[in-house]
Protein backbone atom coordinates (compact mmCIF):
# COMPACT_ATOMS: atom_id res chain seq x y z
CA UNK A 1 0.00 0.00 0.00
CA UNK A 2 0.91 3.50 -0.24
CA UNK A 3 -0.59 7.04 0.43
CA UNK A 4 -2.81 6.93 -2.76
CA UNK A 5 -4.14 3.61 -2.39
CA UNK A 6 -4.63 4.08 1.23
CA UNK A 7 -6.84 7.64 0.30
CA UNK A 8 -8.89 5.31 -2.54
CA UNK A 9 -10.02 2.72 -0.40
CA UNK A 10 -11.07 5.06 2.03
CA UNK A 11 -13.05 7.12 -0.32
CA UNK A 12 -15.03 4.16 -1.70
CA UNK A 13 -17.91 4.85 0.75
CA UNK A 14 -18.79 7.88 -1.99
CA UNK A 15 -19.57 5.82 -4.54
CA UNK A 16 -21.57 3.40 -2.71
CA UNK A 17 -23.57 6.10 -1.01
CA UNK A 18 -24.33 7.94 -4.46
CA UNK A 19 -25.85 5.01 -5.94
CA UNK A 20 -27.84 4.17 -2.69
CA UNK A 21 -29.14 7.41 -2.29
CA UNK A 22 -30.15 7.15 -6.11
CA UNK A 23 -32.10 3.58 -5.64
CA UNK A 24 -33.70 4.72 -2.31
CA UNK A 25 -34.91 8.22 -4.15
CA UNK A 26 -36.15 6.09 -6.93
CA UNK A 27 -34.14 7.96 -9.36
CA UNK A 28 -34.11 4.64 -11.80
CA UNK A 29 -37.56 3.86 -12.04
CA UNK A 30 -38.42 7.66 -13.03
CA UNK A 31 -36.08 8.29 -15.79
CA UNK A 32 -38.01 7.47 -19.24
CA UNK A 33 -36.72 5.45 -22.11
CA UNK A 34 -37.13 8.91 -24.24
CA UNK A 35 -35.30 10.19 -21.86
CA UNK A 36 -35.63 12.58 -18.96
CA UNK A 37 -34.09 16.11 -17.42
CA UNK A 38 -33.29 16.75 -14.16
CA UNK A 39 -35.62 19.33 -13.59
CA UNK A 40 -38.78 16.56 -14.47
CA UNK A 41 -36.58 14.31 -11.83
CA UNK A 42 -36.63 16.94 -9.47
CA UNK A 43 -40.36 17.96 -9.97
CA UNK A 44 -41.04 13.78 -9.68
CA UNK A 45 -39.81 13.47 -6.65
CA UNK A 46 -39.77 16.69 -4.92
CA UNK A 47 -35.94 17.12 -4.43
CA UNK A 48 -33.86 19.96 -5.06
CA UNK A 49 -33.19 20.88 -8.62
CA UNK A 50 -29.55 21.82 -8.29
CA UNK A 51 -28.70 19.06 -6.12
CA UNK A 52 -30.81 16.35 -8.12
CA UNK A 53 -28.76 17.85 -11.09
CA UNK A 54 -25.52 17.03 -9.14
CA UNK A 55 -26.77 13.60 -8.39
CA UNK A 56 -27.69 12.69 -12.04
CA UNK A 57 -24.52 13.85 -13.51
CA UNK A 58 -22.35 11.57 -10.73
CA UNK A 59 -24.60 8.78 -11.78
CA UNK A 60 -23.45 9.51 -15.57
CA UNK A 61 -19.81 9.54 -14.30
CA UNK A 62 -19.86 6.20 -12.77
CA UNK A 63 -21.87 4.32 -15.25
CA UNK A 64 -25.46 4.03 -14.28
CA UNK A 65 -26.88 6.83 -16.37
CA UNK A 66 -25.88 8.02 -19.91
CA UNK A 67 -26.35 11.74 -21.08
CA UNK A 68 -27.57 13.70 -24.07
CA UNK A 69 -29.03 17.25 -25.16
CA UNK A 70 -29.68 17.80 -21.42
CA UNK A 71 -31.40 14.37 -21.22
CA UNK A 72 -30.65 11.53 -18.88
CA UNK A 73 -31.43 8.00 -19.84
CA UNK A 74 -30.72 4.50 -17.82
CA UNK A 75 -28.44 2.49 -19.09
CA UNK A 76 -29.54 -1.24 -20.59
CA UNK A 77 -28.21 -2.60 -17.09
CA UNK A 78 -29.28 0.36 -14.82
CA UNK A 79 -33.01 -0.21 -16.59
CA UNK A 80 -33.21 -4.16 -15.90
CA UNK A 81 -31.70 -3.92 -12.25
CA UNK A 82 -32.68 -0.65 -10.91
CA UNK A 83 -35.78 -0.07 -12.15
CA UNK A 84 -39.13 -0.81 -10.46
CA UNK A 85 -40.57 -1.52 -13.95
CA UNK A 86 -38.35 -4.75 -14.01
CA UNK A 87 -39.13 -7.72 -13.19
CA UNK A 88 -35.49 -8.49 -12.15
CA UNK A 89 -35.84 -5.20 -9.80
CA UNK A 90 -32.95 -5.50 -7.13
CA UNK A 91 -35.57 -4.72 -4.44
CA UNK A 92 -33.09 -5.99 -1.93
CA UNK A 93 -30.63 -3.43 -2.20
CA UNK A 94 -32.50 -1.19 0.25
CA UNK A 95 -31.20 -3.86 2.60
CA UNK A 96 -27.78 -2.39 1.93
CA UNK A 97 -29.02 1.36 2.72
CA UNK A 98 -30.21 -0.14 6.22
CA UNK A 99 -26.71 -1.75 6.86
CA UNK A 100 -25.01 1.97 6.00
CA UNK A 101 -26.71 3.12 9.16
CA UNK A 102 -25.62 0.61 11.42
CA UNK A 103 -22.24 0.46 10.24
CA UNK A 104 -21.67 3.94 10.32
CA UNK A 105 -22.10 3.69 14.22
CA UNK A 106 -18.97 1.12 14.36
CA UNK A 107 -16.66 3.27 16.06
CA UNK A 108 -19.23 3.82 19.02
CA UNK A 109 -19.73 0.09 18.86
CA UNK A 110 -16.17 -1.03 19.44
CA UNK A 111 -15.98 1.47 22.29
CA UNK A 112 -18.84 -0.03 24.10
CA UNK A 113 -19.66 -3.50 22.62
CA UNK A 114 -23.69 -2.24 22.45
CA UNK A 115 -25.11 -3.20 18.71
CA UNK A 116 -26.09 -0.41 17.14
CA UNK A 117 -29.44 -2.32 16.22
CA UNK A 118 -30.18 -4.52 18.87
CA UNK A 119 -33.59 -4.87 18.35
CA UNK A 120 -35.58 -8.20 16.75
CA UNK A 121 -35.47 -9.15 13.56
CA UNK A 122 -39.68 -9.18 13.73
CA UNK A 123 -39.83 -5.45 15.30
CA UNK A 124 -37.99 -3.83 12.83
CA UNK A 125 -40.98 -2.94 10.30
CA UNK A 126 -42.06 -3.69 7.25
CA UNK A 127 -40.41 -1.84 5.25
CA UNK A 128 -36.88 -3.38 6.57
CA UNK A 129 -37.92 -6.38 6.60
CA UNK A 130 -39.60 -7.18 2.99
CA UNK A 131 -35.70 -5.46 1.83
CA UNK A 132 -34.08 -8.10 4.02
CA UNK A 133 -35.77 -10.92 2.82
CA UNK A 134 -35.79 -9.84 -0.70
CA UNK A 135 -32.08 -9.37 -0.41
CA UNK A 136 -31.40 -13.03 0.85
CA UNK A 137 -33.24 -13.92 -2.26
CA UNK A 138 -31.63 -12.91 -5.00
CA UNK A 139 -28.23 -13.76 -3.47
CA UNK A 140 -29.53 -17.35 -2.36
CA UNK A 141 -31.40 -18.13 -5.71
CA UNK A 142 -28.50 -17.83 -7.58
CA UNK A 143 -25.97 -19.94 -5.08
CA UNK A 144 -28.73 -22.64 -3.67
CA UNK A 145 -28.30 -24.44 -6.60
CA UNK A 146 -24.17 -24.62 -7.18
CA UNK A 147 -24.61 -25.07 -3.23
CA UNK A 148 -26.59 -27.66 -2.94
CA UNK A 149 -25.20 -29.86 -5.88
CA UNK A 150 -22.72 -31.39 -4.10
CA UNK A 151 -24.72 -32.07 -1.19
CA UNK A 152 -26.15 -36.08 -0.60
CA UNK A 153 -28.86 -36.20 -0.20
CA UNK A 154 -29.50 -40.59 -0.26
CA UNK A 155 -32.83 -41.36 2.03
CA UNK A 156 -33.69 -38.09 2.43
CA UNK A 157 -37.29 -37.64 1.86
CA UNK A 158 -38.04 -34.24 4.16
CA UNK A 159 -36.43 -31.46 4.32
CA UNK A 160 -37.10 -28.65 7.31
CA UNK A 161 -35.70 -25.43 6.33
CA UNK A 162 -34.76 -23.57 9.81
CA UNK A 163 -34.91 -19.32 9.14
CA UNK A 164 -35.36 -20.29 5.39
CA UNK A 165 -37.19 -16.77 4.48
CA UNK A 166 -37.95 -16.50 1.14
CA UNK A 167 -37.94 -20.30 0.81
CA UNK A 168 -35.31 -20.28 -1.56
CA UNK A 169 -33.55 -22.87 -0.86
CA UNK A 170 -36.23 -25.22 0.11
CA UNK A 171 -36.94 -24.81 -3.96
CA UNK A 172 -33.59 -25.65 -4.95
CA UNK A 173 -34.12 -28.60 -3.08
CA UNK A 174 -37.67 -29.86 -4.93
CA UNK A 175 -35.49 -28.57 -7.87
CA UNK A 176 -32.92 -31.23 -7.12
CA UNK A 177 -35.10 -34.03 -5.77
CA UNK A 178 -38.69 -33.65 -6.95
CA UNK A 179 -40.29 -35.85 -4.42
CA UNK A 180 -38.48 -34.42 -1.12
CA UNK A 181 -41.42 -32.90 1.20
CA UNK A 182 -39.30 -29.15 1.75
CA UNK A 183 -40.87 -27.05 4.79
CA UNK A 184 -39.53 -23.41 6.10
CA UNK A 185 -39.85 -22.52 9.61
CA UNK A 186 -39.77 -18.90 10.62
CA UNK A 187 -40.88 -15.91 12.35
CA UNK A 188 -44.56 -15.06 12.19
CA UNK A 189 -43.70 -12.00 10.36
CA UNK A 190 -41.47 -14.08 8.02
CA UNK A 191 -43.57 -16.37 6.94
CA UNK A 192 -46.33 -14.57 5.02
CA UNK A 193 -42.95 -13.02 2.58
CA UNK A 194 -41.94 -16.53 2.23
CA UNK A 195 -45.30 -17.56 0.47
CA UNK A 196 -44.86 -14.31 -1.34
CA UNK A 197 -41.43 -15.45 -3.20
CA UNK A 198 -42.93 -19.02 -2.70
CA UNK A 199 -46.17 -17.95 -5.35
CA UNK A 200 -43.92 -15.56 -6.91
CA UNK A 201 -41.54 -18.64 -8.05
CA UNK A 202 -44.09 -21.68 -8.77
CA UNK A 203 -43.61 -23.22 -6.00
CA UNK A 204 -47.23 -22.98 -4.49
CA UNK A 205 -48.51 -25.92 -2.43
CA UNK A 206 -45.19 -27.84 -2.94
CA UNK A 207 -43.41 -26.15 0.11
CA UNK A 208 -44.96 -25.94 3.59
CA UNK A 209 -44.25 -23.35 6.11
CA UNK A 210 -44.23 -23.05 9.61
CA UNK A 211 -44.28 -20.22 12.20
CA UNK A 212 -42.98 -20.19 15.08
CA UNK A 213 -39.33 -18.77 17.15
CA UNK A 214 -36.41 -21.18 17.25
CA UNK A 215 -35.16 -19.63 20.03
CA UNK A 216 -38.41 -20.42 22.19
CA UNK A 217 -40.36 -23.10 20.34
CA UNK A 218 -39.83 -26.80 19.69
CA UNK A 219 -38.98 -27.70 16.33
CA UNK A 220 -41.39 -30.10 13.70
CA UNK A 221 -40.47 -33.13 14.35
CA UNK A 222 -40.53 -35.74 11.78
CA UNK A 223 -37.99 -34.26 9.32
CA UNK A 224 -34.74 -36.13 7.42
CA UNK A 225 -32.87 -33.18 7.47
CA UNK A 226 -32.30 -29.88 9.25
CA UNK A 227 -30.96 -27.29 7.12
CA UNK A 228 -29.83 -24.02 8.81
CA UNK A 229 -28.37 -21.97 6.18
CA UNK A 230 -27.36 -18.25 7.07
CA UNK A 231 -28.48 -19.11 10.74
CA UNK A 232 -26.01 -19.66 13.41
CA UNK A 233 -24.22 -16.14 12.85
CA UNK A 234 -27.07 -14.53 14.20
CA UNK A 235 -26.71 -16.08 17.38
CA UNK A 236 -24.41 -16.24 20.41
CA UNK A 237 -23.05 -19.68 21.17
CA UNK A 238 -25.08 -20.31 23.91
CA UNK A 239 -28.53 -19.46 21.73
CA UNK A 240 -26.87 -22.21 18.81
CA UNK A 241 -26.13 -25.00 21.51
CA UNK A 242 -29.85 -24.71 22.28
CA UNK A 243 -30.68 -24.64 18.57
CA UNK A 244 -28.81 -27.47 17.46
CA UNK A 245 -29.98 -29.86 20.35
CA UNK A 246 -33.81 -28.83 19.16
CA UNK A 247 -32.77 -29.77 15.80
CA UNK A 248 -31.19 -33.35 17.12
CA UNK A 249 -34.27 -33.93 18.99
CA UNK A 250 -36.66 -33.31 15.96
CA UNK A 251 -34.67 -35.41 13.13
CA UNK A 252 -35.49 -38.56 12.57
CA UNK A 253 -33.01 -41.23 13.66
CA UNK A 254 -30.17 -41.34 10.94
CA UNK A 255 -30.98 -37.90 9.66
CA UNK A 256 -28.35 -35.04 8.65
CA UNK A 257 -28.04 -31.83 9.77
CA UNK A 258 -26.86 -29.19 7.25
CA UNK A 259 -24.95 -25.96 8.44
CA UNK A 260 -23.37 -23.16 5.47
CA UNK A 261 -22.31 -20.09 6.96
CA UNK A 262 -19.16 -18.45 7.06
CA UNK A 263 -16.88 -20.80 9.13
CA UNK A 264 -13.90 -19.05 10.44
CA UNK A 265 -9.88 -20.16 10.77
CA UNK A 266 -8.73 -20.20 14.53
CA UNK A 267 -7.38 -16.97 14.69
CA UNK A 268 -10.79 -15.27 12.65
CA UNK A 269 -8.43 -13.55 10.15
CA UNK A 270 -9.96 -15.73 7.08
CA UNK A 271 -11.72 -16.08 4.80
CA UNK A 272 -11.95 -12.34 4.30
CA UNK A 273 -15.56 -11.58 4.04
CA UNK A 274 -16.00 -13.52 7.13
CA UNK A 275 -13.68 -11.44 9.06
CA UNK A 276 -15.98 -8.97 7.66
CA UNK A 277 -19.29 -9.95 8.17
CA UNK A 278 -18.33 -10.83 11.62
CA UNK A 279 -17.94 -6.72 11.94
CA UNK A 280 -21.46 -6.67 9.88
CA UNK A 281 -23.02 -9.03 13.27
CA UNK A 282 -20.95 -6.83 15.68
CA UNK A 283 -22.81 -3.65 14.86
CA UNK A 284 -26.49 -5.20 13.67
CA UNK A 285 -27.33 -7.94 16.16
CA UNK A 286 -26.55 -8.09 20.22
CA UNK A 287 -24.64 -11.12 20.34
CA UNK A 288 -24.01 -12.80 16.51
CA UNK A 289 -20.95 -13.76 15.50
CA UNK A 290 -18.67 -15.72 12.91
CA UNK A 291 -17.91 -19.07 14.27
CA UNK A 292 -14.66 -21.24 13.81
CA UNK A 293 -14.93 -24.91 12.76
CA UNK A 294 -13.72 -26.09 16.10
CA UNK A 295 -16.46 -23.78 18.19
CA UNK A 296 -19.12 -25.37 15.15
CA UNK A 297 -17.71 -28.76 16.00
CA UNK A 298 -18.31 -28.83 19.61
CA UNK A 299 -21.62 -27.38 19.24
CA UNK A 300 -22.89 -30.24 17.10
CA UNK A 301 -20.98 -32.54 19.50
CA UNK A 302 -22.66 -31.74 22.42
CA UNK A 303 -26.28 -32.17 20.54
CA UNK A 304 -25.20 -35.80 19.87
CA UNK A 305 -24.32 -35.19 16.29
CA UNK A 306 -21.46 -37.53 14.75
CA UNK A 307 -19.63 -38.18 11.45
CA UNK A 308 -19.00 -34.20 11.47
CA UNK A 309 -17.49 -32.93 7.84
CA UNK A 310 -16.67 -29.70 6.40
CA UNK A 311 -16.71 -28.27 2.55
CA UNK A 312 -15.68 -24.68 1.73
CA UNK A 313 -17.53 -23.28 -1.35
CA UNK A 314 -15.67 -21.24 -3.81
CA UNK A 315 -17.20 -18.29 -2.10
CA UNK A 316 -15.35 -18.83 0.93
CA UNK A 317 -18.12 -19.99 2.83
CA UNK A 318 -18.71 -23.50 4.10
CA UNK A 319 -21.04 -26.46 4.53
CA UNK A 320 -20.60 -28.41 7.81
CA UNK A 321 -23.14 -31.52 7.87
CA UNK A 322 -23.52 -34.10 10.48
CA UNK A 323 -25.61 -37.34 11.82
CA UNK A 324 -27.84 -38.35 13.75
CA UNK A 325 -27.17 -42.83 14.61
CA UNK A 326 -30.13 -44.48 13.00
Amino acid sequence: MNPNTIRDFAAQFQKSRILLSSFELDIFTNIDEAGTTSLEIATRLNLDKHACERLLNALVSLGFLTKGKQLFFNTPDSTIFLSKKSPDYLGGLMHSNHLWNTWSNLTQVVKTGVSANPSEINVRGEEWLFSFISAMHDRAKKQAPQQLASLDLTGIQSVLDIGGGSGAYSMAFVNKKPEIQAAVFDLPNVVPITQHFIDQEGFSGRIKTYTGDYTIDVLPAGFDLMFLSAIIHSNSLEVNQDLLTKCFNSLNNGGKIVIQDWIMNNDRTQPTAGAIFAINMLVGTEAGDCFTEQEVTELLQVAGFKDITRLEFETGQSRMVAQKAG
